[in-house]
């Protein structure tokens, strides 16, 4: 049994332990779809760590609005939170009809730019070539983020091309950009005050003072009339990736007429995903649903 096939399985396995005797509709989990079968470009190695790749969570049939979105836990760049930011992202979704994709991007120490930016690209490309086969719109495919995955997300929405015709991969001819992107607690700017710098050196690594490209991946910078919609949500109390990286953001959207929806908590921290156990926080999930289908997303058919 190939290893891709096995951990799938294996991953399969683990959902379904833990939903049994809860939903016997549980989350359809199929395998893990490696991005490149024949090797990532700007890989150094063999080992699973050099495969990005995608878990697959497709909705419910008889809940499945067509609607689609792949998931970027955060981790600085340096891990990935792919529980409470992945696995708990992607049930939720799949309860409202949504199709869930957790993307498992390269990262440091030995991955740097631009192969996280790759490696989401790749993604939407790979979800929207296979759009029939796993029964998502194809112009409802959106992309996610918490952290520094909300900075790999913001970069999806801002760094995009259409696709090559011409390309002999098939995956290579679909569009890279998202229908609409949900950026939370994410990092934004790389050359403020308020600045991740832990992200940033993750990311840059040896050019993480190099103003140029500093620049070019603060996001907020790179938003034009054609960035999708996005929603954004944060805490006043986030010290780690303070607020302003959100506020930054939607300020760019809003000046050239991009619809944009950003929520602000009084309180609470940085990392805590879905925020089940917070009786205030834990309402942020369903603000996003509403946001969803005022844009029509979650229409069915």
């Amino acid at each position: 049994m190939s290893t891709t096939i096995l951990r799938g399985t294996l991953l399969a396995l683990l959902i379904a332990g833990t939903a049994a005797g809860q939903d016997k509709k549980s989350p359809l989990v199929g395998p893990i779809e490696v991005l490149w079968p024949k090797g990532a470009p700007l890989a150094t190695g063999e080992s699973e760590k050099d495969k990005p790749n995608l878990s697959v969570y497709l909705a419910p049939e008889d809940k499945a609005t067509g609607a689609a979105v792949v998931v970027c836990p955060g981790g600085g760049y340096g891990a990935l939170a792919t529980g409470h930011e992945g696995h708990d992202v992607a049930v939720f979704f799949n309860s409202h009809g949504v199709s869930a994709f957790i993307l498992t991007y390269r990262i440091a120490p030995k991955y740097r730019h631009p192969c996280p930016m790759l490696d989401v690209q790749r993604a939407i490309r790979t979800v929207r070539s296979r759009a029939a086969e796993w029964k998502v719109d194809p112009d409802r495919i959106g992309v996610m983020g918490f952290s520094a995955g909300g900075h790999l997300a913001s970069t999806a929405v801002t760094y995009f091309d259409d696709g090559k015709a011409d390309a002999e991969d098939a995956v290579d001819k679909a569009s890279c950009r998202p229908s609409f992107g949900i950026l939370v607690y994410p990092v934004i700017v790389l050359d403020k005050p308020y600045t991740h710098k832990g992200s940033r050196q993750n990311l840059l690594g040896q050019r993480a003072n190099d103003a140029q490209l500093v620049e070019d991946l603060s996001t907020e910078k790179r938003v034009t009339a054609k960035t999708p919609p996005c929603f954004l949500m944060h805490t006043s109390g986030d010290t780690g990736v303070p607020p302003e990286n959100s506020i930054d953001f939607y300020l760019a959207l809003r000046k050239v007429n991009v619809p944009a929806e950003l929520h602000i908590y009084e309180k609470g921290g940085h990392g805590f995903g879905l925020a089940p156990k917070d009786p205030v926080l834990s309402s942020w999930p369903d603000r996003l649903i509403a946001w969803m289908n005022s844009r029509g997303y979650l229409k069915k058919g």
